[in-house]
């Protein structure tokens, strides 16, 4: 039998598995948070349901239990530095993260809606799952909404990248 994987390598292999960037934000009683997110499903359109996993000890993870909603922008590929910026554990807490943002305040959830995304989806947190060191919130779709369509933002190989820029996997 062989051995399990470590976590080296389990990270390394699902690494090449494309996906795309998002930025998952939420609002909590005055307390605006961000965060860049790749680990965010579709996962059913009767109901409208979609799944984000965040780290149970990502400040994300208080916020979005204490606001029962968030907010999803989906990234282009020339949004790169938005993804760097909200996956810095080193940018301003609360509100003036987004100061040098250009955004707007979702209508059916109060989360920010970041400006230029490819798209827009507003959630009511339905239910959260336990996921080993992460938990998997599900969350009811209450709003969309789309941008111009160009190329997205992906992560594929330990790296950002952008359709058929030609780089390897890391």
């Amino acid at each position: 039998m062989p051995s399990s994987p470590t976590s080296a390598e389990y990270r390394a292999t699902v690494g090449l598995f494309a996906t795309g960037i998002t930025v998952v934000t939420a609002n909590a009683v005055g307390i605006e948070h961000g965060m860049t997110l790749n680990a965010f499903a579709s996962v059913s359109l009767d109901p409208l349901l979609v799944l984000v996993c965040v780290e149970r000890d990502a400040v994300m993870h208080k916020v979005l239990e204490e606001a029962g909603s968030f907010a999803l922008s989906v990234l282009a590929g020339d949004q790169e530095p938005i993804a760097r910026y909200f996956a810095d554990s080193g940018r301003p807490a609360g509100a003036a993260q987004f100061a040098d943002l250009s955004y707007r305040i979702g209508g059916a959830t109060g989360a920010p809606l970041l400006d230029g995304a490819l798209g827009w989806i507003e959630c009511e947190l339905e239910r959260t799952y336990d996921g080993g060191d992460h938990s998997i919130f599900l969350g009811r779709v209450v709003a969309v909404a789309r941008g111009q369509v160009r190329q997205p933002l992906l992560y594929f190989g330990g790296a950002y990248r952008s359709p058929g820029d030609g780089r390897p996997a890391a």
